[in-house]
């Protein structure tokens, strides 16, 4: 599943005109920079939501042949949760990746996909989470979002503190997640707290670097960082 409705109101005025899946780093569409990864990792099947500009999206999803893509078109904007539960039926009914088509991160020693493929537990887990130190991520200033046990299993940060993780938009989810779903717009968010409460979010932490392009200085913090990776070499 590739979340790709949103407004994208931090990057506005370029979202006005063009959805920010679209917006480009390092020459390439952020939604390719996904979808690449995903293929990648050998997913063949990926659903994407659209909504704000969704023919622009449409148009430009038509330029690829692989992976297979299918649309899940929002009349009204049905939020992370929302939107992946609306899409279930495309789904199947085992665990899926789920990834925000805005996540921007460049693999380690381990592809981040299948490090979270390898680590599913599909007895313990409805979800699992690719977490990323708090610290050492660019373009982010936020105090992060989990705290994670020896065992990967994850608690939210406390509020007035500044916790070790932060999600990076990646992440695996079973339908079984989804069970008690609210009907229209809601936040993952809600199901999270669902799941720590019965004890069945866990985390991964990624070993290469991630990136946050949500904001005019996180996305030039990427392209500067990719034109110095790359200054001088030839792209692969």
């Amino acid at each position: 599943m590739l979340l790709a409705a949103g407004l994208g109101t931090r990057l506005k005025p370029v979202t006005d005109t063009l959805p920010k899946p679209l917006i480009e780093v390092d020459g390439r569409a952020l939604i390719d920079h996904a979808l690449d990864r995903l293929e990648a990792a050998g997913v063949t099947d990926v659903v994407v939501n659209t909504h704000h500009l969704a023919d622009r999206v449409e148009a430009h999803l038509k330029g690829r042949t692989s992976p297979a893509i299918r649309l899940s078109p929002e009349k009204e904007l049905l939020e992370t949760g929302g939107g992946i539960a609306s899409a279930l039926t495309l789904l199947g009914d085992g665990p899926f990746f789920t990834v925000n088509a805005d996540a921007f991160w460049l693999n380690g020693p381990f592809d981040a996909l299948k490090r979270l493929a390898d680590t599913w537990d599909d007895a313990r887990m409805d979800g699992l989470l690719l977490l990323h130190s708090t610290v050492e991520a660019y373009g982010y200033t936020g105090r992060g979002d989990f705290r994670a046990g020896g065992d990967g299993l994850l608690e939210r940060r406390p509020e007035t503190e500044v916790s070790p993780w932060l999600f990076t938009g990646i992440q695996i989810l079973h339908p079984r997640l989804f069970k008690d779903a609210p009907k229209g717009a809601f936040s993952l968010n809600r199901l999270y707290d669902q799941a720590i409460e019965a004890e069945r979010l866990y985390g991964a932490v990624h070993d290469g670097e991630w990136f946050h392009v949500g904001t005019p200085e996180g996305l030039k913090e990427a392209e500067t960082f990719m034109h110095l990776r790359y200054a001088g070499t030839k792209r692969r």
